[in-house]
């Protein structure tokens, strides 16, 4: 297998594609990354920093969300807060995937702990409108992104400590959908899951199988030895135990949805009726509810108390 088939009249990718190989050669420093996974919402969480200077980014966290009982709590995020702690790192970074519609976005509790800038993918607008108008948000809901403190175009480089980065825009789960290339490493968020599993579902408002399929063709494009570390596992039928990292390479030749072979026609027939067969996720209506608004909770009213909305025949 080439160790990069990156397509011509792609620049933001062969940038990314070189960033890579340089790490991979030993030419750049690559960054150390810790994951934390919740079996509650299958979410793994990566703690991402760079050794020689301590400086972090912590990718994609939950906040802790009982829905019976209308319960917050941090179990989740302060694990990573001890963690930070205890390696001497420096948070510079809390970087979001997308609006997860599965969990709550533990990224302003974390920013009150230890720090660091709140970023998204720009598309995330597309998705604040899509689901401000489901949620009635009214005309006080600003659907502009101004509810994060950095908005990523395709491209935008930024740095962790001396690692450099760059985020690769990949839509189809969501509009908004990002994946963040640090060093040898690519955190693919839902985009993909682990071979064995296959892709993300893509009949989300907003969502298109064949903006899906060219994205995955796009991050299948990256050296093969690269990294590929993922949001989500829920354990393929005969494994027993959660995974979130693989390679790029093995996503190429073994994802049983779109391994090299198989065409976009191909993808987007599985891919729309494999999703007509799916419920939607249990946290759905929590999650995009506050993760439109930065993962902030909604103001408490005249009583003291928050409330979260249902909205009755939409979803």
């Amino acid at each position: 297998m080439p160790p990069q088939t990156v397509p011509p009249g792609d620049p933001v990718l062969l940038q990314a594609a070189q960033m890579i190989e340089q790490a991979l050669k030993g030419n750049t420093p690559c960054p150390v990354v810790k994951t934390f996974f919740d079996e509650a919402t299958f979410t793994a969480s990566h703690v991402v920093s760079d050794p020689q200077t301590r400086r972090a980014a912590i990718i994609d966290s939950v906040l802790d969300f009982d829905p019976a009982a209308g319960r917050i709590s941090h179990s989740s995020a302060e694990m990573i807060v001890a963690y930070v702690k205890s390696e001497g790192l420096k948070v510079d970074w809390l970087l979001e995937t997308h609006a997860h519609a599965d969990h709550l976005s533990a990224a302003p509790w974390l920013q009150q702990q230890i720090g660091g800038t709140l970023a998204i993918g720009r598309e995330i607008t597309h998705v604040q409108e899509v689901f401000g108008t489901i949620f009635n948000e009214g005309s006080q809901f600003e659907h502009n992104g101004s509810q994060f403190d950095r908005l990523f175009d395709d491209g935008d480089s930024f740095k962790i400590g001396e690692i450099e980065a760059v985020a690769l825009h990949v839509p189809g789960h969501t509009p908004a959908d990002l994946a963040y290339v640090i060093g040898d490493a690519v955190f693919a968020g839902d985009t993909l899951f682990m071979p064995d599993y296959g892709t993300a579902r893509a009949d989300f408002p907003g969502g298109d199988a064949r903006q899906l399929f060219h994205s995955i063709r796009r991050l299948m494009s990256l050296p093969a030895d690269a990294r590929l570390l993922l949001c989500h596992d829920y354990k393929a039928p005969g494994r027993d135990e959660f995974v979130w990292e693989t390679t790029v390479g093995v996503e190429r030749s073994a994802n049983v949805h779109v391994h090299e072979g198989v065409s976009e026609e191909e993808f987007v027939a599985m891919r729309t009726a494999r999703d007509a067969t799916l419920g939607m996720p249990k946290l759905i209506i929590p999650s995009v509810q506050v993760n439109i608004h930065g993962g902030q909770l909604p103001a408490p009213e005249d009583n003291g108390i928050r409330y979260l909305k249902i909205p009755l025949d939409v979803l």
